[in-house]
C-alpha cells in the first residue's frame, strides 16, 4: 500500500522504516526541511533505527523522505506522529491541526487516517476527523476511515515490533483496516471498542508511570531525613512476588510523555468536567521540584567539605532524560544546572550520547568524562548511568560524588 507517516522524530521514523520493510510503499513526511536533507541523506535521527536500515529502504524505494505535501496524493494509509506539547499547562495540539488539514487535501474515497500522536479522550472524533471532513469534503466512515492507535516506543526488552499495539476505529470498518495494517508490522494488537478507550489507555499508562515514580521520590526524600538507605528499602520491598512494581527514585521525570500525558488528562478533566485530577497534579509537583532536592543535597554536601557552591566545580554526568537515550527534551539536567549556574557554580556536562560541541541542547559547557575532568571537580553528579561512563574510574578518581542512580560505591559517594 500507498502509506503516509505524517511526522519523522522518534515515533514516526521507526514505525515508517517498519512499514517499509515489511512490503509498503511508504512516504515520510515532515516540516522541518533539515531533519527531511538527513533522512533522504541516510543518515538517521532517531537511535531505535539505525542508519543502515534506513539507507537500505532508501536504495529500495520502498521509502523517501520529503517536506512536499503533493507527495502524500494517493495515499491508502496516513498516520500522524507529529508532536504535541504541552504550553503553560494547556495542550498544544496545533501540529495535528495543521497535518490533518494538510491531510485532507490529499485524502481520498476509501483511505485511512490514524493518529498516533498522544493527547486527550476525544482528540480523534472531536477534533482531527471534523478537519479531515471539512477539508475534503468526504464523510468519515461513509468515505474514508480513521481511528486512534497510541505509540508505544519500545524499550531495552521489548522491540518496536514486539510490543503490543492497542488500535481503535471510529466504526467497525475502520477498525478492521487499521487492525490488518498494523497486523503486518507487529507481533501482537490489540483492539479495543472505540478512538477514546484507546487514548485514554495511553495516558493511563504514562499516569501510572508518573505518579509512581513521584511515590518513589518523595520516599527518597523521606529517607534521607529518617537515616534510611531508600535503595536497600526498595530492593528488600522488590522481593515480594506480587503486589508490587519496583520504580527507583532520580533527579525527575523528562521527554515527551511523562512530564506531558498526565497533565492532557488533568487538563481535559478540569476544563470540560471542572474535576481535578488530583493525583497527577501531586506528582507533577514533586517531580517538578526533584532537581531542586538534588541541589540542595549536593550544597549540603559541599558545605560539610568546607566549598561554598559559589565557585565551586560541578561535573554533571548524563543529561539526556532517559538511560542511553539521545533525547533531551524536558530534561531534569537542565534544571540542575541552570540553579547550580545560579549560585555561582562553575558548570560542565558529560553527555556522550550527544554529538561533540553540541552545547547548545546541553546548556552547559560539554567535556568528556576523563580521569581529569573527573579528578578536576569539587563534586561531581550521576544524573543518568550511560553505559559509556566508567563508573570504576570515577569512583577512583571524584573527590565526592551525588550519586543520582545508586551505581556507585565508596566514601566519596553518596547516593540521593
Amino acid at each position: 500500500m500507498h502509506i503516509v507517516v505524517a511526522g519523522q522524530g522518534y515515533v514516526g521514523l521507526p514505525l515508517a522504516v517498519r512499514a517499509a520493510e515489511v512490503g509498503h510503499r511508504v512516504v515520510g513526511y515532515d516540516v522541518d526541511p533539515h531533519r527531511v536533507q538527513q533522512l533522504a541523506a541516510g543518515q538517521s535521527c532517531v537511535r531505535d533505527v539505525a542508519s543502515s536500515r534506513l539507507r537500505a529502504m532508501l536504495d529500495s524505494g520502498a521509502y523517501s523522505a520529503t517536506t512536499n505535501a503533493a507527495a502524500l496524493a494517493g495515499f491508502d494509509i496516513a498516520v500522524i506522529t507529529v508532536p504535541t506539547p504541552l504550553r503553560d499547562g494547556v495542550p498544544d495540539l496545533t501540529y495535528i491541526e495543521s497535518c490533518a488539514r494538510t491531510l485532507g487535501e490529499h485524502l481520498r474515497h476509501g483511505a485511512t487516517v490514524v493518529l498516533e500522536s498522544t493527547s486527550y479522550p476525544g482528540t480523534t472524533e472531536e477534533m482531527m476527523l471534523p478537519i479531515l471532513e471539512e477539508t475534503s469534503g468526504l464523510k468519515g466512515g461513509a468515505d474514508f476511515l480513521a481511528g486512534f492507535s497510541p505509540e508505544r516506543i519500545g524499550n531495552k526488552r521489548w522491540s518496536f515490533d514486539g510490543t503490543p499495539k492497542l488500535v481503535s476505529g471510529i466504526d467497525a470498518k475502520s477498525l478492521d483496516v487499521i487492525k490488518d495494517f498494523y497486523d503486518g508490522i507487529f507481533q501482537t494488537t490489540v483492539p479495543v471498542s472505540g478512538p477514546k478507550v484507546a487514548e485514554l489507555a495511553k495516558l493511563l499508562e504514562n499516569t501510572f508511570r508518573f505518579v509512581n515514580i513521584s511515590m518513589i521520590n518523595e520516599m527518597a526524600m523521606l529517607a534521607d531525613a529518617l537515616g534510611v538507605n531508600i535503595w536497600e528499602a526498595i530492593d528488600a520491598a522488590a522481593t515480594k512476588p506480587f503486589g508490587f512494581t519496583k520504580f527507583t527514585p532520580g533527579p525527575g521525570v523528562g521527554g515527551h510523555c511523562l512530564p506531558v500525558d498526565p497533565m492532557f488528562l488533568s487538563w481535559k478533566a478540569q476544563q470540560e468536567l471542572g474535576i481535578p485530577f488530583r493525583f497527577a497534579e501531586l506528582a507533577a509537583d514533586v517531580n517538578r521540584h526533584m532537581p531542586d532536592y538534588v541541589v540542595r543535597r549536593l550544597v549540603e554536601a559541599l558545605n560539610k567539605r568546607g566549598i561554598a557552591v559559589s565557585g565551586s566545580q560541578i561535573l554533571l554526568l548524563g543529561l539526556t532524560y532517559k538511560y542511553d537515550a539521545t533525547d533531551l527534551r524536558n530534561s531534569p539536567s537542565a534544571r540542575v544546572a541552570e540553579l547550580l549556574i545560579g549560585l555561582g557554580a562553575d558548570v560542565h556536562g558529560a553527555e556522550p550520547n550527544i554529538p561533540d560541541g553540541d552545547d547548545t541542547e546541553l546548556n552547559v559547557p560539554q567535556v568528556d568524562a576523563t580521569p581529569e575532568e573527573v579528578a578536576a571537580a569539587d563534586a561531581v553528579v550521576l544524573l543518568m548511568d550511560h553505559p559509556r561512563f566508567d563508573l570504576a574510574m570515577i569512583e577512583k578518581h571524584a573527590p565526592y560524588v551525588l550519586d543520582c542512580r545508586n551505581r556507585l560505591s565508596g566514601a566519596n559517594v553518596e547516593t540521593l
